[in-house]
């Protein structure tokens, strides 16, 4: 084969990879500002979000309006539902970011949970009929997995400035701020470390569906 050949084949094997890197660097781009994929790896939110379902997340819906009572939420969870290190080394942590990125695993740090309480919030457990109250109000739950209790675990929190009080739908398997109550920061999640809101299932394609905002869990502190 004369070099004549080799160079058109040289450089389409060049466009290929350019064309991948650039798709790639396009791709880190949109997740990094607009929309993300995540994928969800427990029951935690069932019934609306399954497990192994792939959801696309808006980076800039909570741009323009603030974060509300009955939001669902995907949040960095260091340095509150998880240590600050994962404790692995970069090496592994680099693999499983790769894995994460790609959409094949879910994230040991990022979470998704249900917002129930916001900055100067009274959420407690249980009034005399088992709800949950915000600010001496009962909150009606229908997001809540059937046959679920609001909550077994009883607690009363104010919510304080630049927080937030998280709890999964699936109540009974969910790992959330009820559980960390004793630890540094009582469960509540800095507002600064919410990624973003869920707005799509887009995997499987027999659950692809809209992930609504809710209009649940928005009793004011005047119980209007």
């Amino acid at each position: 084969m004369d070099t004549s050949e080799r160079q058109p084949r040289k450089q389409g094997w060049r466009f290929v990879l350019l064309a991948l890197i650039l798709a790639v660097a396009i791709s880190g781009l949109v997740r990094s500002l607009w929309l993300d994929v995540y994928y969800i790896p427990s029951e935690s939110m069932e019934p609306l979000l399954g497990t192994g379902d792939r959801i696309l997340v808006s980076r800039t819906a909570f741009g323009s309006e603030p974060i509300r009572r009955g939001d669902i939420v995907v949040f960095d969870g260091r340095g509150s539902f998880a240590p600050l290190s994962s404790g692995q080394g970069p090496f592994v942590d680099a693999v499983s970011a790769a894995s994460q990125w790609f959409g094949l695993t879910g994230s040991e740090t990022t979470y998704v949970k249900r917002v129930i309480g916001v900055a100067g919030d009274r959420v407690q457990c249980c009034d005399a009929s088992g709800r949950l109250t915000v600010n001496g109000q009962p909150v009606e739950e229908p997001y809540v997995y059937p046959g679920d209790e609001p909550s077994k675990q009883k607690f009363d929190v104010v919510v304080p400035k630049g927080r937030l009080w998280l709890m999964g739908d699936h109540r009974s398997r969910s790992a959330d701020s009820r559980g960390l109550l004793g630890a540094p920061g009582g469960g509540m999640v800095p507002v600064e470390r919410v990624i973003g809101r869920p707005v799509q299932i887009i995997w499987p394609l027999d659950r692809f569906a809209e992930v609504p905002r809710s209009t649940q869990a928005e009793t004011s502190k005047n119980g209007q």
